[in-house]
């Protein structure tokens, strides 16, 4: 693999038990098949010296962002719990930006956005991307038509060189050909898919 340098950073979005175990809340049917390679991608990114970032959803345990207070969302990634813990086969390294902390929707690493108001507001990870003098990204993780695509979008509109590595990512599908669409919608935006 070579996507990486030391101006390069990987971001490892949101491979928690809720999405990457079956006993998870909202899991991604793909997830298993795509551990070993997101592993491996991250062994990859380690050798060329590139920054590995996670990001992790870590909601409180009542937000607008769950179907039990309005939202979309069967509850998940209730901070603290089994659910929001990184899926134990996932190599873990490097630093962990959370999201949907104080409730907000969660999907971009960049931004978090207030689900009643949609006003958005950053996390930490570009200020993160700065400081390290990264010039581009590579994304794998889950699911591909919500955290993956926000993400990918978002590194794409700041100006970040911005690839997503399609056999490390994977599709809730809430509708069938979401994840197809959210591909399209990635390279819209200009992110290249390898």
């Amino acid at each position: 693999m070579s996507h990486f340098s030391s101006t390069t950073a990987l971001i490892v979005v949101d491979v928690q038990n809720d999405f990457a175990d079956p006993a998870g809340s909202l899991f991604v049917p793909t997830a298993p098949d795509i551990l070993p390679f997101i592993n491996a991608t991250i062994a990859a990114a380690d050798e060329a010296g590139a920054i590995v970032v996670r990001t992790q959803d870590w909601h409180p345990e009542v937000t607008p962002h769950f179907q039990s207070s309005g939202g979309i969302w069967p509850e998940h990634c209730i901070g603290g719990t089994w659910g929001a813990e990184f899926h134990a086969d996932l190599i873990a390294s490097g630093p962990i930006i959370r999201k949907g902390v104080a409730g907000e929707d969660g999907y971009s690493g960049f931004t978090v956005r207030d689900p009643e108001t949609g006003v958005e507001s950053p996390t930490e990870l570009r200020a993160l991307l700065d400081e390290a003098g990264i010039r581009g990204i590579v994304v794998v993780g889950l699911a591909t038509d919500y955290c993956v695509k926000a993400t990918a979008i978002d590194g794409a509109n700041i100006g970040l060189e911005t690839t997503v590595l399609a056999d490390g990512v994977g599709a809730v599908n809430l509708a069938a050909g979401d994840g197809a669409r959210a591909i399209a919608a990635m390279v819209l935006a200009g992110c290249t898919i390898a």
